[in-house]
């Protein structure tokens, strides 16, 4: 039986790495993989070349990877188009508002609301980086 490579994690470019991975664990609830975690405040503010963050059972789910620099997308402009961007479901409208919220609070910009569409509903934003993602109405 053929045995096939498996997706590790999706890894990200930013010039802020500890800074992006810090939105994305507060976002989905993640933790940091040991040894990746920072150790004080100071820690928090500064950038590492690599940070991995994983789930509850410790499988990979996000990498960061800082570089030094990084056009911004313009979607849905098509200068500098996505190239790749995220999807995170959620369960209903009310969730979907709910977690709308808490990216715009954690430094998420809305880049396009289709929240009233009744197929799939759905908001695309931007994360600090300026990295595409969505969050939508429906099943994993």
């Amino acid at each position: 039986m053929a045995s096939y490579p498996e997706l590790m994690h999706t890894a990200l470019d930013t010039t802020d790495a500890r800074g992006l991975a810090e939105f994305y664990r507060e976002l989905l609830g993640l933790q940091y993989r040991p040894g990746d975690e920072p150790q004080d405040a100071q820690d928090i503010e500064d950038n590492a070349d690599w940070l991995v963050l994983v789930d509850s059972s410790g499988r990979r789910k996000l990498a960061f990877q800082q570089v030094s620099g990084l056009p911004r997308s313009t979607w849905p402009e098509q200068e500098i188009p996505m190239q790749l961007h995220l999807d995170f479901a959620v369960s209903s409208k009310d969730e979907l508002e709910r977690h709308k919220r808490r990216a715009v609070g954690l430094g998420a910009t809305i880049l396009l609301d289709r929240a009233e569409e009744e197929d799939e509903p759905l908001y695309v934003l931007a994360d600090p980086a300026g990295h595409p993602f969505c969050l939508l109405v429906g099943k994993p």
